[in-house]
């Protein structure tokens, strides 16, 4: 049986039901006034603000302060959930009509830093149009947060007027983290009979010996899970972070041999603790699983290892879980039965692997290997004739075909599809320069920088970006193409960012594979489709066989949701919305928020992302757990 169709070209596939993003509008007008004072023109526009908000008459005060196309960017101060609201319209009628319960009190100047405060800065990616830019602090009824507004003069009456605007909730009021001056004492003096050392406490803190239920049982020990339960526990919510693995970071050090991460080190900060000043740009998988291993240890997370669910009910009127779970500890297999308020399936933002188990002849292969990218442990060495191939042309595929070729192999890699491919180099010089590089920003300042950006814009932004990486590439880019290799700009020609919030997917961050494919090294066989696998080839659509002693299908992986059904069953997984790829309003669908069944949070992404969104996921639990919300006002 062939592999199926492909309906969109890659560029364009959407996560099913995912809706297309629509690039925004940016404003034209410049400013030409040298003796502007950027914080006169901030502090006047916020006392503007902060009048209609008193006064209630959004449809009529709005227009006055928001350019026609303007967005605001708000996470959980206007509501417990993700809004981009596009123009005055929607923003009035979202006010109007939404409960109080997490209502914005106030919105103040930041000038707490020389990269905080007012100043004029560029709106667009080439800096042709400029505003003034400045970060915010507020406050809700419920909770404080931080904020971003940029200002541009509006081309038809002069004025200055918001085009974007940025919320964030940051804190809970009277549920702040115990960090800093909150700090805990770590010991009682004085006398004391009977009383237990650290180490005592932790054990019986992790073992739940005392008879306490975890409050939330987080499941999966990737970035992911451990941001949420690192949040968590300075929140004062007991969580219990359960893995298959035997030790936490297996998840990366099973990965295949040659694997590191694409993402520099300044993008992939973990909260509260980050990767020290001498850890290498790029962070090689077994140096980041015994991080994530220090890590757990050092923020003292509840972790139960060799441990995983049997059973997973829940029980609408009590409001609770219970899970049944089989662990293994010091050799000895032990039940559990736990009773968490929530879950969170914290197993990464993709599902399980895509992996072509019905294609005919798959059961039939007589060669070395044949398995999926997940499965690959590292090449054979010296392994000079050998034949390999590597279906898939992303990321994975690029790796282990590397791999390969430096393990004496003559590789191939199929390549169904088109795909986005950037220099490292290029790509993250233009993408995350300025935020996440040496001597940049202080992390949440960058993270607030990047996240204010509103996803219609930054899909604008990210068109110009990628025309400069490709002139910057324009050398490789060609000679990709020469080769036979099919290269897109991803949705819309915006590039990288685009493809993996649109459909997780579809790119090649070049770390030296594409130059190898260039100069003939990695053979492509480009946009035919496999019809079957034989005792030692691969038959294609177009009549061709190719020899192969070792066959990787790198095919990504399914959604969540596929996860979730393995994990929960058919019930829970039913109930829950599409993940990823857009909503209506240009937000990531249903990850990090509300999945459609209560008790059940999704927590996925990349470093950056988990760093940024657990704080998210942990304010919200932490809301529900302590009765300052209740779900059904979300």
């Amino acid at each position: 049986m062939a592999t199926a169709a492909i309906a969109l070209p890659s560029a364009s596939r959407l996560e099913p039901g995912s809706h297309p993003l629509l690039a925004a509008t940016l404003p034209v007008a410049k400013i030409d006034d040298k003796d502007i004072n950027p914080a006169e023109v901030v502090a006047e526009w916020l006392a503007a603000f902060t009048d209609v908000l008193g006064s209630g008459d959004f449809k009529n005060g709005l227009p006055k302060l928001f350019l026609k196309e303007a967005y605001w960017r708000d996470q959980l101060c206007l509501s417990w959930d993700y809004h981009t609201l596009k123009n005055t319209d929607t923003m009035a009628s979202f006010l109007s009509s939404h409960p109080k319960k997490c209502r914005l009190l106030s919105l103040s100047l930041d000038d707490s830093s020389a990269l905080r405060k007012p100043t004029i800065a560029p709106i667009d990616f080439v800096g042709e149009v400029q505003g003034i830019s400045s970060f915010l602090t507020l406050e809700t009824d419920v909770g404080r947060g931080r904020g971003i507004i940029r200002l541009c003069k509006d081309s038809n009456d002069g004025q200055w007027k918001a085009f974007t605007l940025f919320t964030a909730m940051h804190e809970l009021k009277g549920y702040e983290e115990t960090t800093g001056y909150r700090r805990p004492e770590g010991v009682q003096h004085g006398g004391n009979p009977g009383r237990q050392n650290w180490k005592d406490r932790r054990e019986i803190e992790s073992d739940y010996k005392d008879g306490r239920e975890p409050t939330v049982l987080i499941i999966g020990a990737g970035q992911a899970g451990l941001t949420v339960a690192a949040r968590l526990k300075q929140l004062g919510v007991d969580a219990l972070l359960i893995d298959q693995n035997a030790r936490i970071g297996d998840n990366w050090r099973k990965r295949y041999h040659h694997l590191v991460l694409h993402d520099p080190i300044w993008y992939d900060h973990l909260p509260y603790l980050p990767f020290p000043e001498f850890w290498p740009k790029f962070t090689p998988k077994d140096k980041l699983g015994d991080w994530f291993e220090t890590y757990a240890s050092a923020l003292e997370l509840n972790c139960w290892l060799s441990a995983k669910t049997t059973s997973l009910t829940y029980d609408d009127a009590k409001k609770q879980w219970t899970v049944e779970l089989d662990r293994t500890k010091d050799g000895n297999q032990e039940t559990r039965t736990l009773h968490p308020r929530f879950v969170v399936q914290a197993t990464g933002h993709s599902g399980g692997k895509n992996f072509p188990s019905s294609m005919t002849g798959i059961n039939d292969f007589k060669g070395d290997l044949l398995c999926h990218s997940s499965e690959f442990v590292g090449a054979k060495p010296n392994n000079q004739g050998k034949k390999a191939v590597v279906v898939g042309g992303c990321n994975s595929g690029h790796d282990i075909a590397q791999d390969y070729f430096e393990n004496g192999y003559d590789v191939t890699l199929v390549q169904r599809s088109s795909t986005y491919v950037m220099s490292s180099e290029a790509g993250l010089q233009v993408l995350l320069g300025g935020l996440y590089e040496e001597g940049g920003p202080p992390t949440e300042d960058a993270d607030l920088a990047f996240m204010s950006i509103p996803n219609p814009i930054l899909k604008r932004l990210h068109v110009d970006a990628t025309k400069e990486i490709a002139r910057r590439d324009e050398k490789l880019l060609n000679g990709l193409t020469k080769a036979g290799f099919m290269i897109d700009a991803g949705p819309d020609d915006s590039g990288l960012f685009m493809k993996y919030f649109q459909r997780g997917g579809g790119y090649y961050i070049d770390v030296g594979a594409s130059q190898l494919i260039v100069d003939g090294k990695i053979k492509i066989k480009q946009g035919v489709e496999i019809t079957s696998v034989n005792a030692h080839s691969l038959s294609f659509a177009d009549g061709t066989e190719l020899p192969a002693d070792e066959i990787v299908f790198a095919t990504g992986y399914s959604n969540i949701r596929e996860t979730c059904r393995k994990i929960f069953g058919d019930e829970t997984a039913e109930r829950v919305k599409d993940v990823w790829g857009f909503d209506q309003e240009g937000e990531i669908r249903t990850m990090w928020r509300r999945t459609g069944h209560e008790g059940l949070w999704f927590m996925g992404g990349n470093l950056c992302l988990s760093r940024y969104y657990s704080r998210m996921v942990a304010l919200q639990l932490k809301a529900l757990a302590e009765g300052v919300m209740k779900y059904d006002e979300m």
